[in-house]
């Protein structure tokens, strides 16, 4: 008789006593390390008297002891890491995989990251999150292995599927993910061999040499290499390219038809001037602006946000895929919204000459242009006319063409805003934002630097002060009350001491002061370097550095207040249709006009994470866009030369931004006739045999040798001047 079946039979129609069913439940878990079970199957396996809801307890307490593991959906394995030893302890921390495939985990709770093995990883991948198990601290660093894949950061891939008669697997293109997805037959739609797919994994088989399962969603092949391209930069990062059917059937039921009864709840400001302002391409307009003069003198500015939260209610599908997306994520030649187009560009978008339902902050100016009084609330309104920024700015410069008189007192306003603002203590800071003109095949034939003029700043002016006042009410509120009201912030800590110290250390190699001495100092030196490199190119490359020193601005419940725009008090209102963030600060300032409304912090501050994750993975997706938009583009310039500046330096060469269209390639020191090597700092190379040295900032010409758009890359030859 086998060991398993003596131990079943000596419990066998047995009501167990707690201690006794959680020995017997791991005695049978350890057994079948990489299986999971929920506790009917326990029940049967062991042959037990015992009820479903007694084996649960008994397993959540396990888990509790980090015994054993749930999975989800009532399921349960043996944590094969666990010891009773206190020296091994778990923590939950985020995924960050090197290409060779072995990985770090980052948790708050440690100070050092937690090394993992490849054979460690037991299926997770990077941006997961996970409960890793410390099993040595011993080192440089401690070591672990992952006990448990919480969330999934990506559970779709694009790759090459591969066809056999019974079945087929993906290959999928991401270095990262190490493993073949397994497809059965019935779900490849009519994917072919060889052909380039999206799969989503629906199971993950966790446990060694066990291939993920998953379906075939959308078949690529047939498409251009740079629609794949940019599809494959979403989904790699995380965005579906497609919304749920589900989620589709509710947007488009949503009625098209501002209700009387609806309209009478609100504000009704339809007979105000109002318009819009937009890139000449945006389809999603967020925010419009009206404008009239009281009869006293005073003039009126509303700022008209779209009345998201209306339309989208907490639980329902739409919201749901909302919050998972959390923004739209803005590509080169397209947009992944986290509306369904027909909210996103229609129902909720602030078109000319619609009726539409907008939430508003506004604002009463005196003649010497101090706001006065302040009014927040739902509204109708009514867009006159669209703008784009182009011809918003031409009327501004030339004194004609449609609402001359608004825009111009805007304008003049928008300004007395900003020096205000800089006054206080803002940073000037703006990166510079490369666009691109495509084709009808969305191939780019000419890129350039975006140059904002008053039109763009007069817009983000009237913003800014919207989600600073509305920000303001909700603390003033919470003050008054005498408890606070938890909020969404958008808040930027200051600059982290020792990034600062180093940024200074490495201007001064280029001649340049930064005073670090005091917060006034470094604002001033701060906006002193934005300034002088707007007519110093050499200088335009510690612009960038300067904002890597700052801390990172995230969503939060915690009101530490904007640093960059010295603002104690400051969201995210203004944008809806392309930020969930934004959707929240509606929901809860709408309730907190009406009465006093308090969300659980914890939970508020869970979503204000999620948020902020999300953000960081759509602005890596739109940087990788560019990157391989600069790429193609230079495609079509192999063997012409460029004036480009060193922008850093490598052991291995040298990087060069292009002045002309701001695209960076490479040039290997193996490509020169002088051996180079890079100096301490990394701010100059110096040739041993001539003496010759470089440095970062230099200017020099270069030849587009060759592009590698699979690898981003660019490489250039130095070509001396003639």
């Amino acid at each position: 008789m086998s060991r398993k079946s003596k131990g079943n039979k000596s419990i066998k129609g047995k009501k167990l006593p707690p201690k006794e069913l959680k020995r017997h439940i791991i005695l049978f878990l350890k057994r079948m390390p990489k299986q999971k079970y929920n506790a009917k199957q326990i029940i049967k396996k062991l042959k037990i008297d015992n009820n479903t809801p007694t084996v649960i307890a008994a397993l959540d307490a396990l888990v509790k002891d980090n015994k054993v593991i749930s999975l989800g959906d009532y399921k349960y394995r043996i944590n094969k890491y666990a010891t009773d030893s206190p020296k091994v302890e778990s923590y939950e921390g985020i995924v960050d995989m090197a290409r060779s495939g072995i990985a770090f985990i980052t948790c708050e709770e440690l100070a050092e990251d937690v090394f993992v093995s490849q054979k460690n990883l037991n299926s997770a991948l990077n941006g997961d999150k996970v409960k890793v198990v410390v099993t040595n601290t011993r080192g440089r660093r401690p070591e672990g292995v992952i006990a448990e894949v919480v969330e999934r950061a990506i559970e779709n891939f694009i790759g090459t599927i591969h066809v056999s008669k019974k079945y087929a697997f993906v290959i999928p293109d991401i270095d990262n993910m190490k493993q073949d997805i397994f497809i059965p037959i019935k779900s490849i739609k009519d994917a072919k061999d060889g052909d380039k797919v999206v799969v989503k994994v629906v199971d993950w088989s966790e446990g060694e040499n066990k291939s993920p399962v998953g379906k075939v969603s959308a078949i690529l092949s047939g498409t251009n290499r740079s629609d794949v391209a940019m599809k494959s930069i979403l989904v790699n990062n995380g965005f579906d390219l497609v919304f749920p059917d589900n989620v589709i059937a509710e947007s488009e039921a949503i009625s098209t038809e501002l209700g009387e009864e609806e309209i009478a709840k609100r504000r009704d400001m339809r007979d105000v001037t109002t318009f819009t302002i937009d890139p000449e391409t945006a389809r999603d307009f967020d925010d419009a602006l009206s404008i009239r003069w009281l009869e006293n003198g005073h003039c009126e500015i509303g700022v008209h946000i779209a009345d998201v939260a209306h339309y989208v209610k907490p639980g329902s599908e739409l919201d749901k895929e909302a919050y998972r997306r959390s923004t739209s994520v803005y590509l080169v030649d397209r947009v992944a919204p986290m509306l369904p187009e027909s909210l996103s560009n229609g129902l909720c978008s602030l078109r000319p000459n619609e009726d539409k339902f907008t939430f508003s902050a506004v604002f009463t100016f005196d003649k010497d242009d101090k706001i006065i009084d302040k009014w927040f609330g739902r509204t109708v309104t009514h867009s006159d006319r669209r703008f784009s920024y182009e011809e918003a700015q031409e009327v501004l410069e030339t004194g004609e063409g449609d609402h001359v008189k608004e825009l111009k007192f805007l304008n003049r306003l928008a300004k007395k805003l900003r020096v205000a603002k800089f006054k206080n203590g803002a940073i000037s800071f703006e990166a510079e934002e490369v666009k691109f003109k495509l084709d009808e095949e969305g191939k780019p034939i000419s890129v350039y630097v975006k140059r904002r003029k008053d039109a763009h700043m007069l817009i983000e002016d009237f913003m800014l002060l919207a989600n600073r006042e509305v920000a303001g009410y909700i603390v003033e509120k919470g003050k008054t009350e005498g408890k606070e009201i938890p909020y969404v912030y958008r808040t930027h800590d200051s600059p982290d001491p020792g990034k600062l110290a180093d940024f200074a250390l490495f201007a001064k190699g280029f001649g340049y002061h930064i005073d670090v001495s005091s917060p006034k100092g470094i604002t001033n030196s701060f906006n002193k370097l934005a300034k002088d490199a707007r007519e110093r190119d050499e200088l335009k490359m510690l612009e960038p550095m300067a904002i890597r020193c700052m801390s990172k601005a995230e969503y939060t419940t915690n009101n530490i207040g904007h640093y960059g725009l010295a603002f104690q008090n400051y969201t995210h209102f203004t944008s809806p249709i392309r930020r969930y963030s934004d959707v929240l600060v509606h929901r809860l300032l709408a309730k907190n006009l009406e009465d006093t409304f308090r969300m659980k912090k914890d939970e508020l501050e869970a979503q204000c994470k999620h948020i902020s994750k999300q953000e960081r993975k759509a602005m890596s997706a739109e940087r990788e866009s560019v990157k391989y938009k600069q790429v193609e583009f230079l495609q079509e310039q192999i063997g012409n030369t460029f004036k480009g500046i060193i922008s850093g330096m490598i052991d291995r060469g040298l990087f060069v931004e292009l002045l002309e269209n701001k695209c960076e390639g490479f040039i290997p020191f193996d490509s020169l006739d002088d051996r180079f090597t890079i100096q301490e700092g990394r701010l100059k190379a110096k040739s041993a045999s001539s003496g010759r040295e470089i440095k970062l900032g230099d200017e020099l010409m270069v030849k587009v040798l060759k592009t590698d758009l699979d690898k981003r890359q660019i490489e250039l030859e130095w070509v001396e001047d003639e």
